[in-house]
């Protein structure tokens, strides 16, 4: 018996990542195009519907044009569309047919979209019908979203086969904080999806601030400092409060939220974006990227750090990348993660690389895409 499956589409999300604007919430889409934002969601949905083996078994109930009927035209999944959309689209739209399409008899909700399309789900249709929620927003801190599109896909496998449901977390992300480089989340509400634990990321944990954390961190800082970076070398420094020590031991003040650039200890770019990041590579023959893991859930590529593009990433190369973390982060993941958005990217990043834990220690962690 063939499930009815709903597709909704959040064409916007994701497009501040890359301009820095880290998200696309209220008028920062517009402001995403003016900096020469490119979509990102149809590549991550196409990925998604071509991981899709079942179907014989799929019926789906397709958003109307760019959120969702568009993309199944490609595809030979029946499909009949749901609801109807103005010229431009907008959260109301999203909540507004998620409802229709559960009047319409949906088995099951695919969204693609960030933490705000989850938040919208979650006031539309929470705890109705499961959902496998496809990351293609800025953050995506929430653990209802699968670890990439390729999982997503696997996810509606299960459901098919008769797997059971789990209540998972959607956050309430602040944006205008979040922009202000302030990291405030509170707990918005469940999503019910498809028990499949090892298919779906970790929601992300605060950082720990106690004392003897912040003595490792500093430890680490000092480490990749004096021994590490070198002064004819270009470095772009990612999110994170590890991060934020290594620029507090060269005696300058992290975009906590954002990238940053250093050159021979001096601090040469802020919370810059993908085009600012490529026109500094065009000036530095040496460059080296330095990140942390997201604690809870280990991505150190495409969660939160989309400013690092695969253009960039490519630019610099795997070799050419520090990851650094203390134990208490670090010792709790199975892995390190990555979804850039591009498969090529992300299988180049695959493998084993080594994190930096303390000073003169490190532990080699498996890279998965």
């Amino acid at each position: 018996m063939k499930k009815n499956i709903g597709l909704i589409v959040n064409p916007v999300a994701g497009m501040g990542g890359s301009v820095g604007l880290k998200g696309t919430d209220g008028d920062m889409y517009n402001k995403a195009v003016k900096l020469g934002a490119e979509p990102v969601v149809p590549d991550r949905t196409k990925v998604f519907l071509d991981n899709l083996h079942s179907t014989e078994q799929i019926h789906f109930l397709a958003a109307p044009a760019s959120m969702g009927e568009q993309y199944l035209k490609e595809f030979d999944f029946p499909y009949q569309v749901v609801g109807e959309l103005k010229q431009k689209t907008s959260a109301e739209d999203t909540r507004r047919i998620a409802k229709e399409m559960v009047t319409a008899g949906a088995d099951l909700l695919v969204f693609i979209g960030g933490d705000g399309t989850a938040r919208d789900i979650v006031d539309a249709i929470s705890p109705e019908i499961p959902v496998v929620a496809v990351p293609s927003g800025v953050k995506m801190f929430s653990s209802a979203f699968a670890l990439n599109p390729r999982a997503a896909a696997e996810m509606v496998e299960v459901f098919i086969e008769g797997a059971s449901f789990a209540e998972e977390e959607v956050l309430d992300i602040d944006e205008e904080e979040y922009r202000q480089d302030r990291l405030a989340s509170r707990l918005y509400g469940y999503l019910l999806v498809p028990k499949a634990r090892q298919l779906l990321q970790h929601g992300k944990t605060r950082s720990n601030v106690e004392q003897s954390i912040q003595a490792l961190k500093k430890d680490i800082a000092t480490y990749v400092v004096e021994e590490e970076m070198d002064p004819e070398t270009l470095y772009l420094l990612g999110p994170g409060t590890t991060i934020q020590s290594i620029m507090e031991e060269m005696g300058h003040r992290k975009t906590l939220l954002g990238i940053d650039a250093v050159y021979d200890r001096e601090l040469i770019g802020m919370d810059i974006n993908e085009s600012q990041i490529l026109e500094l590579l065009d000036k530095f023959d040496n460059r080296v990227i330095i990140v942390t893991p997201i604690g809870g859930n280990g991505f150190i590529f495409g969660r939160g750090s989309k400013q690092f593009t695969p253009r960039v990433i490519q630019a610099v190369g795997r070799d050419h990348i520090i990851v650094v973390g203390t134990r208490t982060k670090v010792d709790p993941l199975d892995c390190l993660r990555v979804d850039t958005g591009d498969q090529k990217t992300d299988k180049a990043l695959s493998g084993y690389i080594k994190v930096i834990v303390n000073a003169f220690e490190g532990k080699v962690m498996k890279v998965v895409s």
